[in-house]
């Protein structure tokens, strides 16, 4: 049913201190909407700095969609604070716009409203803008309007040294990139357990259904409301942002080279429909490319290798320098009770969670055997807390009930709970475990079911502007905490300097810029 992990749980337990020092980091997108619910058509605000080189907040897909970014930190405490005093600073500084406080947006009833991000003239700012009007003609505007947050996570040097006898990271990336491939194995196989418990979006404004083959499958309220009864996140399934252009890579996660061969095939190689749209029409850029992956950022996934790049460098050829750096999860939804989209509960589950997952056993998967994980994550987004519903084990040879699985998975995760609690007498991991194990039995208690009913209660539009308001205003008034407003101002004015210069140091045209860069990945 799962792995067996006892005789590793045995051995953290005798080197219970070398989880001290997880590196963590969150990226929480929003987007700023006005008063009545509607689309922020204001530019990125100049109070706050320059998206294109702004360190913590920048923007996403579209210029109304905030992305708010934590520099890496060990402390969780210390990373939560960061990240509210980010909200506090943001609230003050758009006016009286808002933050949307769902994954899934409402007021978006033409495409034509979703003004694309901005990122100035440079050449680097432009490639930007560009690569997302790629995004907008390939899979839709909408789409790319839906809001996550992305969970960034590392192990102490000291882990590996003691689980893999490495000397350092630099010698040892081999043998910890492998590791880390074990743990997104694992994570593709009982991920699925994240939406069950944190899944946020069970509905959506009827607005954004397109299709109305999809739209059948929902129930209408007269207030607006689409949903489907036992859903837990309608951002992950393919009504949200999925991509059924990747269906067919084939990349897997058993091996550094070969996951870095599919991505970069993949951004070599021409896609017959992209290249259907043009590259460049009438003067006007449509996408950077027709390739299957314009850029290597574009591969969508629910969990992510990562390595922070140097300049000029890719993201797979960081990591085929230092090897896997970070993990990086993206399957959270918003959280709509938390102000700023996340909680302390979710991180440490988050946290247990990856750390069984690189202790399991995770045989190499096929991309066959992806596709076979994949149905349990369906199973879960779109009916997860249905009554008796049941898990496929293996690759479907049998089935269990989910509740059960959940059960046996969350007593290992106490074995790694009182670990990381050894010096914590408020026994905050096991606490959070002891609370979300009642959620398999209990399946009202999940953020997608309590979401579910404030939403049928008052409708998708009335519940977020409510709970819109109340966070700005809650936000407004709280001083900061950690930063100051003269950070801030430093920030800002940084900020615009830095993309002062890169637009006056330019030296090729865009078109030569664009060609190089090409050129450079076939």
């Amino acid at each position: 049913m799962i792995p067996d992990v006892s005789k590793a749980l045995s051995w953290l337990e005798k080197h219970y201190t070398i989880l001290q020092g997880i590196q963590r980091g969150i990226e929480r997108e929003t987007l700023r909407i006005l008063p009545d619910g509607s689309l922020s058509k204001t530019p990125f605000p100049s109070k706050i700095g320059a998206a294109l080189t702004h360190p913590w907040i920048t923007t996403d897909f579209a210029e109304s969609m905030l992305e708010f970014i934590t520099p890496v930190n060990t402390n969780i405490d210390y990373m939560l604070t960061f990240l509210r005093d980010l909200h506090r600073y943001a609230s003050v500084n758009i006016g009286d716009e808002m933050m949307w406080p769902l994954s899934m947006p409402c007021f978006v009833a033409n495409e034509k409203d979703i003004i694309l991000a901005q990122y100035g003239t440079s050449n680097e700012g432009r490639f930007k803008t560009i690569y997302r009007e790629g995004l907008k003609n390939r899979y839709g505007a909408m789409m790319q309007t839906i809001s996550g947050v992305h969970y960034n996570f590392s192990l102490p040097t000291a882990f590996w040294q003691a689980r893999e006898g490495v000397k350092n990271t630099e010698e040892g990336k081999a043998v910890i990139s492998e590791g880390y491939f074990t743990l997104i194995r694992n994570y593709y196989r009982f991920g699925w357990v994240i939406p069950y418990l944190f899944g946020a979006s069970p509905s959506m404004c009827s607005s954004f259904i397109q299709d109305p083959v999809k739209a059948q499958a929902f129930i209408e309220q007269t207030n607006g409301n689409c949903y489907l009864p036992y859903a837990t996140s309608l951002r992950l399934s393919d009504i949200g942002y999925t991509n059924n252009a990747q269906k067919q890579l084939g990349i897997t996660f058993n091996h550094l080279e070969t996951y870095v061969e599919g991505l970069k095939r993949a951004t070599r190689t021409e896609s017959a429909d992209f290249a259907k749209l043009g590259i460049k029409v009438d003067g006007h850029y449509r996408q950077l490319n027709d390739n299957v992956l314009q850029i290597e950022n574009e591969f969508y996934a629910p969990i992510r290798p990562k390595r922070v790049p140097m300049a000029g460098e890719s993201p797979s050829d960081a990591l085929l320098r230092g090897g896997i750096e970070y993990i990086e999860v993206r399957a959270l939804d918003v959280n709509p009770f938390s102000p700023i989209g996340i909680t302390e509960d979710q991180i440490r589950f988050i946290d247990l969670f990856l750390i069984w997952c690189v202790l399991a056993p995770a045989p190499e998967m096929s991309s066959k055997e992806l596709e076979c994980a994949k149905l349990n994550w369906n199973r879960v987004i779109i009916e997860g807390r249905k009554p008796g519903l049941e898990i496929g084990i293996g690759c479907e040879s049998n089935r269990e009930p989910l509740s059960k699985v959940g059960h046996e998975l969350f007593k290992d995760l106490l074995r790694v709970a009182d670990v990381l609690d050894h010096q914590d007498d408020m026994q905050r991991y096991r606490n959070v475990c002891e609370r979300l194990d009642l959620m398999f039995d209990q399946p009202e208690l999940t953020l997608s079911a309590r979401t579910l009913q404030a939403i049928s209660d008052l409708g998708t539009a009335e519940f977020g502007i409510a709970l819109a308001n109340q966070y700005k205003k809650q936000l407004m008034v709280e001083p900061l905490a950690l930063l100051t407003e003269g950070d801030f101002v430093q920030q800002r004015n940084l900020s615009i300097e830095k993309q002062v210069k890169k637009e006056q140091n330019d030296t090729l045209s865009f078109d030569q810029y664009l060609k190089k860069l090409n050129d450079k990945n076939v």
